[in-house]
């Protein structure tokens, strides 16, 4: 799964990496995002743009907006049958902008938090679900979730899956509006190449959401 991740990225960097029209207003550098916290995704409905979502998805049927807080993640196998995502698979795909995710691996009887990124150092684009969900009460959600997948080599000796990062070449062909065929786009939900990947082990300062800074990224 993926619970955690960073976007440290400033908003120049971002602009000049995900071409969009619009942005949210700025925010400051994010070492520790959390689920059911605000995050910005690129979506492509009408014109690229990056958009504020609620990290746990909230499927437009849903009857209680809490249902987003077990929907954190959506398996890539089987996703365009599901009735929580076929729909968002053909309409509303985004990418989750990150340049880093955590995962905590199983060491004897304790957990030890690892962070990932790319050797470049560069942001990327987490394979991402989006819904508008209206509640009864006229509130209105813009949530997202965040695909994963099955483990690269890196990623195996960590956990037993990963979040899909969706290649540069082929963001365009994820966020493309006019594609509502999810078999010409489910190819796409493969496991990052290892060889472009770093891991190493973090601090469990990470382990606390409420720990937003710089220490839960640095090397234990």
């Amino acid at each position: 799964m993926c619970g955690r991740y960073s976007l440290t990225t400033d908003e120049q960097q971002l602009q000049a990496r995900f071409v969009a029209r619009t942005m949210p207003r700025t925010q400051a550098a994010r070492y520790n995002i959390a689920p059911t916290q605000p995050v910005w995704a690129l979506t492509h409905a009408q014109e690229p743009q990056i958009v504020a979502l609620r990290w746990g998805l909230i499927p437009s049927w849903a009857k209680d907006k809490a249902i987003g807080n077990r929907m954190i993640n959506a398996r890539a196998e089987g996703i365009a049958e599901k009735p929580s995502f076929r729909r968002a698979i053909r309409k509303r795909r985004c990418l989750v902008l990150a340049d880093g995710f955590y995962e905590w691996k199983k060491t004897g009887p304790s957990k030890v938090p690892h962070y990932i990124r790319l050797k470049s150092g560069e942001p990327f684009g987490f394979a991402g679900l989006w819904e508008r969900w209206a509640g009864p009460s006229g509130e209105t959600i813009h949530s997202c979730t965040i695909i994963t997948t099955t483990p690269n080599e890196i990623m195996a000796d960590i956990h037993h899956r990963m979040p899909v990062i969706i290649s540069r070449e082929a963001e365009e062909r994820w966020l493309d509006p006019t594609v509502e065929d999810p078999q010409k786009v489910l190819p796409l939900l493969q496991p990052y190449p290892a060889s472009e990947l770093e891991a190493y082990a973090v601090s469990t300062v990470v382990n606390s959401p409420r720990n937003d800074t710089a220490a839960c990224i640095e090397p234990a």
